[in-house]
């Protein structure tokens, strides 16, 4: 079993930064890729950013690409998302997933095998 705890969401003025990070456990970390996803009330689950095994490969929604970053510290089992020049659009529910399988796919949703709760991101304008 693996645990998945995201923490760092908040409420932000538009045109602000925050960093998220996200702590998995139970298993060793380097063996899992991590994705972000973002959901708002009423709509789908979306792809926001991912990473490989190795951070090698990275992955990021074509609109956020360039205001996010997403990065891993193996040695801490966590995974963080800076994101930068944040938008009233950027608010939503921020999900953070382990996919044990391998690294690829990570843009879909549904090779993830565990999720955390989500952290809140509310930008202001």
């Amino acid at each position: 079993q693996v645990q998945v705890v995201e923490s760092g969401g908040g409420l932000v003025q538009a045109g602000g930064s925050l960093i998220l990070s996200c702590a998995a456990s139970g298993r060793t970390f380097s063996t899992y890729a991590m994705g972000w996803f973002r959901q708002v009330p009423g709509k789908e689950r979306e792809f926001v950013a991912a990473i490989s095994r190795s951070s090698i490969s990275t992955y990021y929604a074509v609109s956020l690409k360039g205001r996010f970053t997403i990065s891993r510290d193996n040695a801490k089992n966590t995974v963080y998302l800076q994101m930068n020049s944040l938008k009233p659009e950027d608010t939503a529910l921020y999900y953070c997933a382990a996919d044990l399988g391998s690294d690829n796919n990570l843009r879909d949703a549904k090779v993830y095998d565990y999720w955390g709760q989500g952290t809140q991101v509310t930008v202001s304008s």
